[in-house]
């Protein structure tokens, strides 16, 4: 639970993420700006279905990605590997976190995409700051 506490600490200290889609040989990948619910252990962001990546997703499937700084030091290198479920909201779920995104990004309430929620099975995090190549990892029970 301790390497949880950590990484969740630096995860609501970050807010861009990286997702993988993919249906039999079609993948891509897309960026979004993420909230990080510590409770549920999973992201909330918003994208429009009508992406490459929506498409390929559908309503729910696999997912992967990463988050990351950019330091210009090694030592100060930090970064999240992440795999899980995810799945398109419908409004009733979003309600409750689209209103906390909205809260931490204002500009998304002038976007009408849908909410997605990213149910985590795995994260695994790279420190430096800790010591050169430490890692923390989470697995869900």
């Amino acid at each position: 639970m301790e390497s949880l506490n950590t990484i969740g600490k630096w995860l609501k200290k970050q807010h861009v993420l990286t997702y993988c889609a993919g249906a039999g040989e079609s993948l891509w990948c897309a960026n979004a700006f993420y909230i990080f619910d510590e409770d549920e252990i999973a992201f909330y962001f918003l994208s429009e279905t009508s992406t490459r990546h929506g498409q390929l997703i559908g309503q729910q499937g696999p997912t992967a990605g990463t988050i990351n700084g950019q330091p210009k030091t090694i030592a100060l290198i930090r970064g999240i590997q992440f795999r899980g479920e995810i799945r398109l909201l419908s409004e009733d779920e979003a309600s409750l976190p689209r209103a906390r995104y909205n809260k931490r990004f204002p500009i998304a309430r002038a976007m009408p995409a849908p909410m997605w929620v990213i149910r985590l099975d795995e994260l695994k995090m790279t420190d430096n700051t800790l010591g050169f190549g430490k890692k923390l990892s989470w697995v869900r029970e």
